[in-house]
């Protein structure tokens, strides 16, 4: 069977540039999942007061769950998503700091649009922490609609939905 591949938005099937292809990551992809995630979310730390929940998840076991999927060679971006029921559940977007400005999270949102299509799923939820303000900006310019701010455990969170069908 064929792998569908996302590129600059468009889906196709066959062989792309490496650097456009978002993938399912693999065992071997794990120490640089964690390196772009740690890379990504750093810089949040004093800011927020505490580590971000993402540098704080196993790793290997979303990459062996199919939860992940990067982008790049060598990787300078991921998501890392949970279908459910109702709707897919984008858990985390990263973006190395060296990718920044090249697309690479316009292409990863773009895939987990066609992700959620893909499983027939009627909308994308994803939440930010409050002090991330960055994100509050970006995720309404992609269609994302803010649905509460809600404090769930030591996190203050910004609750965010996008509706697809």
């Amino acid at each position: 069977m064929a792998r569908l591949r996302e590129c600059s938005g468009w889906h196709q099937v066959g062989t792309v540039t490496a650097w456009q292809e978002i993938r399912p990551a693999g065992a071997a992809d794990v120490p640089v999942v964690a390196e772009v995630i740690d890379a990504a979310f750093r810089p949040y730390i004093e800011r927020i007061g505490r580590v971000p929940q993402p540098m704080e998840e196993d790793h290997a076991a979303n990459v062996a769950a199919g939860r992940v999927f990067v982008t790049g060679d060598p990787v300078s971006g991921l998501v890392v998503v949970e279908a459910f029921a109702d709707h897919l559940f984008l858990d985390t977007i990263a973006v190395h700091p060296a990718a920044h400005g090249g697309g690479v999270g316009r292409r990863l949102l773009r895939f987990v649009d066609a992700h959620a299509r893909a499983l027939g799923l009627p909308e994308v939820r994803l939440y930010t922490n409050a002090l991330m303000w960055e994100n509050q900006q970006i995720y309404p310019r992609y269609g994302y609609e803010l649905v509460e701010r809600r404090v769930d455990g030591p996190y203050d969170r910004v609750h965010y939905r996008k509706r697809l069908l």
